[in-house]
């Protein structure tokens, strides 16, 4: 990759190497197919796609494309791509290998359907939280994901009109 950041997938995949570009073009194609209504954008320097959230990165490196975020909710899916798993869950595909688009479809499949229950749940009303990315109507702990406290979460007489 050069030295200026790229500012779009299409700026991403004409900065890698010739022998990788088709690659990421149908991963690309791969992607938007299963998601036709995400985004595209660029997010630390890597396309990646978003509907609610983000549901793929992907990166050409020498060796290897890699996928993010780790796959989790389909013991199959993750079954099938175990052989893939770096030391953080991430996912590398070897580049010397064939590269599996059917299952870079399934996971998008799977992200889109996580990414909608994540945005349906959170519309619904001031006492329905997400625990573990489902929503319930649990009381949660006071801590947001990152540690901070999350006021607004606590349902309260006063914020509920």
């Amino acid at each position: 990759m050069g030295k200026t950041a790229p500012k779009n997938i299409d700026e991403y995949i004409a900065a890698s190497p010739a022998e990788v570009q088709p690659i990421l073009e149908k991963i690309r194609k791969t992607i938007a197919a299963a998601a036709p209504e995400a985004q595209e954008l660029i997010s630390y320097h890597m396309p990646a796609f978003k509907l609610h959230g983000i549901l793929m990165y992907f990166a050409a490196f020498k060796a290897h494309i890699g996928l993010y975020p780790p796959v989790r909710g389909d013991a199959r899916l993750e079954e099938a791509l175990s052989r893939y798993a770096g030391p953080k869950g991430n996912l590398k595909l070897p580049l010397d290998q064939p590269i599996p688009y059917d299952l870079i479809e399934r996971i998008v499949r799977l992200r889109v359907k996580q990414d909608r229950s994540l945005g349906a749940a959170k519309g619904k009303s001031a006492t329905s939280y997400l625990v573990g990315g489902t929503a319930t109507r649990r009381q949660p702990a006071l801590l947001g994901s990152r540690g901070a406290i999350c006021h607004d979460m606590v349902p309260s007489k006063s914020r509920r009109g």
